[in-house]
């Protein structure tokens, strides 16, 4: 469980923290802040290593006892079916950031951090009602 991996220290007297991040917005913003660095095979890895260091800073100015990271699942959601337009103006993903999302989701697996992702749904939309049933 990810609260055993981070030191306690200082929270007795208050509730746990639990930070829900919405990993598109991150990853997304990793993405274009960097350049797009590669591997010696070619694989970019500029949107993982911004995602890490800003998870990273996350961490240490923090310090939740519980953490999970939310992810859209596909493009289409029930949204889409209430508005046609939604979001008909968006450019799609470039490649190169498809291409690392799987890479940060291994990366998150590895560090026992929970992954939030239902068909149909925006990531916005699993941390607003993860957020009202915790709060609850």
């Amino acid at each position: 469980m990810f609260h055993a991996f981070l030191e306690k220290g200082g929270y007795s007297d208050m509730p746990p923290r639990f930070v829900i991040i919405d990993g598109n917005s991150l990853i997304h913003r990793a993405f274009h802040a960097l350049p797009m660095f590669r591997t010696a095979d070619g694989i970019y890895t500029n949107a993982v290593y911004g995602f890490a260091n800003m998870l990273m800073k996350i961490l240490e100015g923090f310090r939740p006892e519980y953490l999970a990271v939310a992810f859209d699942a596909g493009r289409v959601t029930f949204r889409n079916e209430v508005y046609q337009g939604y979001k008909a103006d968006r450019k799609p993903t470039p490649p190169e950031l498809s291409a690392q999302i799987p890479v940060v989701e291994d990366f998150l697996a590895a560090w026992g951090i929970k992954i939030l992702k239902r068909q149909g749904f925006e990531a916005g939309g699993l941390i607003g009602t993860i957020s009202k049933v915790a709060n609850a």
